[in-house]
């Protein structure tokens, strides 16, 4: 008997070759698609993406010309209420979030896992790329093959269940060589252009969508280094750790983003050496590999940065401080932290503290 499993297909390059692969292997293959969001009725719906319509019609042609099942499932109250209100009170409170990661965790996989439970499926897979392995013990989550387009950081908080039964097929490719393969099956999702970094904001311009439903609170910008006032700030929403561009103030040398202090309304700059940190603290930890005391990893604080190395100090069960070797640039409160040990993910978790030089 064919061993079944249920496929997140968002119509795209990368979810459509990994039916396509996985019918290829013997499996019997379904589709699913999750509506998530579409356009609004107040003022925030011009920072909408376009509707999921013309998305899930594309998923649903895929699907009919590789003969396989498809559904579509409407996540919207879900995805709004744990997703797009996450993100933006932290950006209310001068965190910065990862949307991604919290969709990853609230909505994606265990909607898949719902929905291969339902089916009888033993089996989820998405167009991730990453590795997942498993032995009678324990399911491993990996770096991908191709390091530039490796998803294993947005995919720490997934939990062991989920991993035993993950499969990643493009954890083996290059993103050349998915795109090959999509190539040659005249599929509707060889012609879709790769996703954007947040998916519910056009063009990914979250100042413009945040300005529609956060009110500006004008507070001081302040030199971290001679605590004079240098100018005022229109929301602290509007301004990340580490950027320079749109501070609106004169200065002789260039100044950066390096604290944002939600109790007083404060926004500190200063020098590109203040940007470059060495120590902070991470917390809701999810860990893979379980860990004891103090272990060395790789640490990464971003999607798009390397994992450098560093010592984590683990605190308490839900608690650790991590040391960076060498100061690394801009970590940031509400970023996930991911520790690695070679291609294996070890864990990771949110940035709650960082302790400013």
């Amino acid at each position: 008997m064919l061993k079944k499993v249920i496929v997140g297909m968002s119509g795209g390059v990368d979810s459509t070759t990994t039916a396509y692969l996985l019918k290829n292997k013997g499996y019997e293959v379904e589709g699913v698609s999750f509506i998530l969001y579409d356009e609004r009725s107040d003022n925030a719906s011009k920072q909408f993406a376009c509707s999921f319509l013309n998305v899930h019609e594309d998923a649903k042609r895929n699907a009919k010309l590789l003969n396989i099942k498809h559904e579509t499932l409407d996540l919207r109250a879900e995805f709004h209420n744990l997703v797009i209100i996450p993100f933006i009170d932290s950006y209310s409170k001068g965190i910065t979030p990862n949307p991604c990661i919290l969709c990853n965790k609230y909505i994606k996989f265990p909607n898949l896992l719902k929905v291969a439970n339902e089916k009888g499926a033993e089996f989820i897979s998405t167009g991730h790329y990453a590795k997942v392995s498993s032995d009678r013990e324990q399911a491993y989550l990996m770096k991908a093959f191709d390091l530039k387009k490796d998803q294993s950081y947005v995919l720490y908080t997934l939990s062991h269940e989920c991993l035993k039964r993950l499969i990643l097929p493009l954890g083996e490719f290059s993103k050349n060589q998915t795109k090959e393969i999509i190539s040659t099956l005249n599929l509707p999702a060889s012609q879709r252009k790769e996703s954007q970094e947040i998916c519910f904001i056009n063009n990914s311009k979250y100042i413009n969508f945040l300005a529609d439903l956060i009110e500006p609170k004008v507070g001081p910008i302040i030199d971290i280094e001679t605590s004079k006032i240098l100018g005022y700030h229109k929301g602290l929403h509007l301004y990340t750790i580490g950027q320079r561009k749109r501070l609106g103030i004169a200065s002789g040398v260039p100044k950066y983003v390096i604290k944002l202090d939600s109790f007083s309304n404060a926004l500190y700059v200063g020098g590109k050496d203040y940007a470059l940190q060495r120590e902070f603290i991470v917390a809701s930890l999810n860990w893979l590999i379980k860990q004891e005391g103090s272990f060395r990893a790789t640490v990464k604080i971003r999607s798009m940065m390397k994992d450098e190395p560093a010592t984590v100090e683990i605190l308490n069960a839900d608690t650790v401080k991590v040391i960076f070797d060498q100061p690394q640039w801009a970590p940031a409160l509400g970023q996930s932290a991911v520790f690695y040990q070679g291609d294996l993910v070890v864990g990771g978790g949110i940035i709650v503290e960082v302790f400013v030089r």
